[in-house]
């Protein structure tokens, strides 16, 4: 285990983090503000590990600073830290074999789930404003729903991606993560470009059958909050959205996902001899034995999927789901055999909005169970606006 210096109380950060903050504009919409970034984005004379010392230890320092800090910065943001993610971000756990395991400021006992773990152990702890991270298959929205944050997977390609390591680029969005939501809107204002297709959410389309999946507890607290909300957000019209093909649409994820790292990740893996910790390893091993074949195939899966889901959520349209299907799970789980059937059902959920490039908003509610739980709420393409002025809409009520 590497340990992590200063004033870390929730473990969140890399054993590189910066020793003094990178001082942000005098003037701009966020002003005197603080944040930190997930390891794996360019900042100009540093290397990132992706999670692993090995690739840290090879790593050339960064010639220029990625476009998505530079935006904050010159918005009035300063950067005061790095965070721990999980190993090339293989996982949604929350866990890292070589760096450690952040702690859930709001439920100590329980991951904060990953891969974006540290930026959120970091911002629920309040030891930053808000935080970067990526989301490939639900890197922001898990953690997000276990930390009590906001979170948003915008439409794929609105916030730049260059100057973050690539893990499977099809799938790859930059996310971000607060507790504030009027301040979460902010930060989407400063760094979502290229088209926003805004509209007013005027219908609602509830996942009955990623409901009917979900952990009790999870039902109820959904159930709850749309009745507390009842009259404030449109009445939820409740239908299947994949029924039967959802474990084929989570295939068809992993098996993209996998051809993808085939070129972005594997290549210094196996160049290197790395050594993973355990499911990052078996992943790794599974995604460079994936063929052409069954990448074209995953694809056409893909492309349906794309096409089903953008006809629902027209402009105006939303489709909403828990975050999340199961609770955060204990500290304790291993990265293992024992993971695979809460990483299985997570997948279910998340991949919807990374199939089909669309963004995904998690808002904090309470659960039944005492036990922070996210709201999602899938959106069209460019519909990222009109999902943060959802997220200040309920940040009263939530």
């Amino acid at each position: 285990m590497i340990a992590v210096p200063g004033n870390d109380p929730v473990h969140a950060l890399v054993p590189h983090t910066l020793e003094e903050p990178l001082p942000g504009a005098d003037s701009g919409p966020l002003a005197g503000l603080s944040f930190m970034v997930k390891d794996l984005f360019a900042i100009e004379g540093r290397k990132v590990s992706n999670g692993n010392p090995d690739f840290y230890e090879h790593a050339a320092p960064a010639s220029t600073t990625a476009p998505v800090i530079t935006r904050l910065l010159e918005a009035g943001a300063s950067l005061t830290g790095i965070t721990i993610c999980d190993e090339f971000f293989y996982s949604v756990l929350g866990s890292n074999a070589h760096y450690g395991q952040p702690v859930n400021p709001r439920a100590g006992r329980y991951v904060t789930g990953g891969s974006s773990c540290g930026s959120a152990a970091a911002v629920a702890a309040t030891i930053c404003d808000f935080a970067l991270g990526s989301d490939t298959g639900g890197s922001i929205r898990v953690p997000a729903s276990f930390c009590g944050l906001y979170g948003l997977r915008p439409t794929h390609g609105r916030i730049d991606a260059t100057g973050a390591t690539a893990m499977a680029p099809s799938f790859d969005t930059i996310g971000f993560l607060a507790r504030d939501p009027e301040l979460f809107r902010k930060v989407g204002h400063v760094l979502l470009q290229g088209t926003c297709v805004d509209a007013p959410i005027k219908r609602l389309v509830l996942a009955q059958d990623i409901v009917d999946y979900s952990e009790a507890s999870e039902d109820q607290a959904l159930w709850q909050m749309l009745d507390k909300l009842a009259g404030v957000i449109p009445k939820p019209l409740q239908a299947d959205i994949a029924g039967e093909t959802i474990e084929a649409w989570r295939k068809a994820f992993a098996t993209i996902q996998g051809f993808e790292i085939q070129s972005t990740l594997l290549p210094f893996v196996q160049s290197h001899n790395v050594e993973l910790g355990p499911g990052i390893k078996e992943r790794f091993e599974i995604a460079s034995h994936i063929t052409f074949a069954a990448v074209e195939a995953a694809r056409k899966v893909r492309a349906t999927v794309a096409e089903h889901l953008r006809t629902i959520v027209q402009p105006g349209t939303a489709i909403v789901l828990p975050t999340t299907p199961t609770l955060p799970p204990e500290r304790d789980i291993p990265d293992g055999a024992s993971f695979a059937e809460f990483r299985t059902v997570t997948l279910q959920s998340t991949c919807l909005a990374g199939l089909a490039g669309l963004p995904q908003i998690s808002i904090p509610i309470d659960g039944t169970s005492g036990l922070p739980v996210g709201l999602s709420f899938v959106a069209w393409e460019g519909g990222d606006e009109a999902l943060l002025d959802l997220a200040v809409k309920l940040g009263s009520l939530t």
